[in-house]
């Protein structure tokens, strides 16, 4: 008996493995694809701001400016792609961290404190710095200083928590953008607030830290199949959504946070502290 339980934990445990081992080849897609619709917008000048707000860019972190948004996007169609392989991780992880880590200081810092309150401006906040910090951990402890794993580390886990805050802070808003078809919305918010702040800590503490992170990309997963696809598609009735550069946005950001955490929960020794 105690050897068939054995055998199922080994199969278990090489499927939860391999489901993991996509999370770089996820992530690095979701910077290519971020990269060329910024390009895009860049291009076509007239879909750079957002017909709800023309303050706006089509990704909330950068300045509305097309020649800013065609190098960026040209960055982060070659940083992406170079992720992909071994060869110069440590480099390109250094450049595409340091690119999200400045326009979050140069724009989303200053905006925030503007309007502290604000939960969407918090969200523009913490979302480029939980990228940088997934990008700053994909190479390991082996490549990237320990200094800096340690700090991104501890950021990431920061970000979680307040992503779970917020949801208790916006119950019925959140509550708003799910399916109709799924019932018991307000629960559903309130239970994802609390995946984000468990794996917070499970990240912050390394405490079952690998869990928790392929749990809440799980969790990221779920919302790009159920909410985000869906809504670029045009398959909830949301008024333009399917040609809103947002949308579009939302889904790579809700791809990449799946892939990054992916990549972190496969590797222990991108956060182990020797």
């Amino acid at each position: 008996m105690t050897e068939a339980i054995t055998v199922e934990r080994s199969r278990l445990y090489r499927a939860v493995s391999t489901l993991l081992n996509s999370g770089k080849l996820i992530f690095s897609f979701a910077i290519i694809s971020l990269g060329i619709e910024t390009i895009l917008c860049g291009i076509l000048p007239g879909t750079l701001l957002t017909a709800s707000n023309k303050e706006i860019p089509v990704i909330p972190w950068l300045p509305a400016v097309p020649l800013i948004a065609v190098l960026s996007g040209a960055l982060l169609v070659l940083c992406g792609a170079g992720l992909i392989s071994k060869k110069r991780e440590f480099i390109l992880a250094i450049i595409l961290g340091g690119f999200f880590l400045l326009f979050t200081i140069l724009i989303n810092v200053p905006n925030n404190i503007a309007n502290i309150m604000s939960i969407s401006l918090r969200t523009r906040l913490f979302e480029p710095l939980t990228i940088a910090c997934l990008v700053f951990l994909l190479p390991g402890l082996s490549s990237m200083p320990k200094l800096i794993v340690k700090i991104s580390r501890h950021l990431l886990a920061l970000s979680l928590i307040i992503f779970g805050i917020d949801h208790f802070l916006a119950l019925k808003p959140i509550a708003t953008l799910i399916p109709n078809w799924i019932p018991f919305h307000v629960f559903w918010v309130a239970f994802f607030g609390i995946g984000f702040i468990v794996s917070g800590l499970s990240i912050a503490l390394k405490l079952f830290d690998r869990w928790g992170a392929a749990c809440i990309g799980a969790m990221f997963a779920i919302w790009v199949i159920t909410l985000h696809l869906p809504r670029v598609l045009g398959l909830y009735p949301i008024p333009g959504a399917s040609g809103d550069p947002n949308e579009w946005s939302s889904l790579f950001i809700a791809i990449a946070m799946w892939g990054g955490l992916w990549a972190y929960a496969n590797s222990s020794r991108g956060t182990e502290e020797k």
